[in-house]
């Protein structure tokens, strides 16, 4: 079965005929057949559709029957399209279930930035924070205990629709956040793209991990672990050290510098992981950018796990606790895509 899941709201408004006329949306930018690099950003906004109040904003690319939106009343983002010539639909939707359509002629004339390597047949599920099937645990990797929950936030967000993980940390524990969002088995590249946000401070928590795992077409799981690991200020990917029956699971230190106390605060940080492997788990880590910054990995390690999975790919983001004591933390994430090819 395919698992691949959409925003429900989205998904129900694609039977809707659009309205194209009486929307109060104003698009900042694009303009109207402007040449732009992928990904451009979409800046809209909208006060009524057919003279009533807004619930929710979205888009879609040409004839795409894949439509990603918000309950919010704008949109200021990144959007991904592919070269050439595209139509990019900006919806609105009123509190009647009406769609109002505006349409965007423009030209992609290249790729800019991390996502050049991403080619123009690559697929890509967005918007992955807003799924319904994220759960919690406490890692059980780490030691003593950690607690989570999750809501969704308009504010601060960049799409509208962020997601907030406020966590509990006891002795140095770490809480596990997941989801599945794909069933392919078959693609072996992968690019994660996602923004964060550290709420006031990382005084409670040390790592920030970002997670991508795939049952291949053997049947096993490979794991494409990485965090950014502030105890010793490095980057650090994941290795089974062992055999997918008897794994030896373990972190191994990269030379990239990365430490989440040196992020900002209350601001949005721009996390993007490019990852691959062959079809018996090794694992390449390529390269990884922060805030538009490359550092270059170019490590390959054997990441294959027996674990007895079905078809699945899961995205794991885990936030560990800093102190022998009781710390806090709250995390956003926001506009979380991942591309496969």
């Amino acid at each position: 079965m395919n698992q691949i899941r959409y925003a429900a709201y989205a998904v129900s408004m694609l039977a809707i005929v659009a309205v194209p006329a009486l929307a109060q949306t104003t698009v900042t930018s694009p303009e109207n057949g402007e040449q732009v690099t992928s990904p451009f950003t979409l800046d809209m906004s909208a006060s009524t559709c057919a003279g009533l109040p807004v619930s929710a904003v979205g888009y879609s690319l040409n004839n795409s029957t894949e439509t990603s939106s918000w309950n919010a009343q704008y949109i200021d983002g990144p959007v991904t399209a592919p070269m050439g010539s595209n139509t990019l639909h900006v919806k609105v939707w009123n509190d009647q279930g009406g769609i109002c359509d505006t349409d965007i002629s423009i030209d992609v004339t290249g790729s800019s930035g991390a996502t050049a390597v991403i080619p123009s047949d690559a697929v890509s599920v967005s918007a992955i924070q807003t799924l319904g099937d994220w759960t919690a645990i406490h890692d059980g990797g780490t030691p003593g205990s950690s607690s989570g929950t999750m809501s969704m936030s308009s504010s601060p967000s960049m799409s509208g629709a962020a997601r907030l993980y406020a966590n509990q940390f006891n002795d140095f524990g770490g809480e596990r956040y997941s989801a599945q969002f794909d069933d392919n088995t078959t693609s072996e590249n992968f690019f994660y793209d996602g923004w964060v946000y550290i709420s006031n401070n990382a005084n409670g928590f040390s790592n920030l991990e970002f997670d991508l795992d795939q049952t291949m077409a053997n049947g096993e799981t490979v794991i494409m672990g990485f965090q950014c690991d502030s105890w010793i200020d490095r980057w650090d990917y994941a290795v089974n050290g062992g055999s997918p029956t008897s794994p030896n699971d373990t972190w191994l230190h990269s030379y990239s510098p990365c430490d989440i106390h040196s992020w900002g605060a209350n601001q949005w940080h721009h996390v993007q992981i490019y990852f691959s492997h062959d079809d018996n788990g090794w694992v390449t880590y390529h390269s990884v950018w922060l805030d538009g910054v490359e550092q270059d990995l170019n490590f390959t390690v054997f990441s294959g796990y027996d674990l007895g999975w079905g078809p699945a790919i899961v995205t794991n983001f885990q936030i560990d606790g800093d102190s022998s004591g009781t710390t806090w933390g709250n995390v956003y994430l926001d506009e979380l895509t991942v591309y496969r090819w």
